[in-house]
């Protein structure tokens, strides 16, 4: 399902979205936050659209490629998933953007979006996000949604700091 908001729509993941999303996923600084500066290669980008691709199947949500309505071009990615990719746990939403892109308010513009359609066609009362302690950016995103610390906790594999939003 697409979300609009001002500036961005928002797309469930296609192969068209390959470009965009490689972009990011082969930009170190970017990845910095998700997998230590360990960029993906052309397959796992592809793989992770294919996996994505299934997730919305399954749960009707998961991951959308930002496209910016002025421009036509993918600045980032958002997602509504269960926290790392765990059936039965909380959802989760996150976010990460081209680094060109950064500052501009979208990633807040994003999830804002996403937490609407997390209300209103999952019927979700609590919401959680994760990041790197590291990552001062996706904290103030996570703070200017009206999140709240939790703690740092283990996900992915890694300590994340964890906000959670009831609503």
């Amino acid at each position: 399902m697409e979300l609009e908001t001002t500036r961005l729509r928002l797309e469930p993941f296609e192969l068209a979205h390959f470009d965009g999303l490689r972009a990011m996923e082969n930009d170190p600084e970017i990845m910095r936050y998700i997998s230590n500066g360990v960029v993906k290669t052309p397959e796992e980008t592809l793989a992770s659209i294919e996996r994505v691709q299934s997730r919305w199947q399954q749960y009707g949500f998961s991951w959308w490629a930002m496209r910016e309505k002025e421009s036509g071009e993918i600045v980032g990615a958002c997602c509504l998933q269960h926290l790392a990719n765990q059936d039965g746990a909380p959802l989760e939403i996150g976010w990460r953007l081209n680094a060109n892109y950064h500052g501009k308010g979208f990633a807040t513009e994003a999830a804002q979006a996403m937490v609407k359609f997390a209300v209103e066609h999952v019927g979700v009362k609590y919401l959680v996000a994760v990041a790197d302690p590291e990552n001062a950016a996706s904290q103030k995103v996570m703070q200017r949604l009206g999140m709240t610390y939790k703690a740092i906790e283990q996900h992915y594999d890694v300590p994340c700091v964890v906000y959670e939003l009831h609503i």
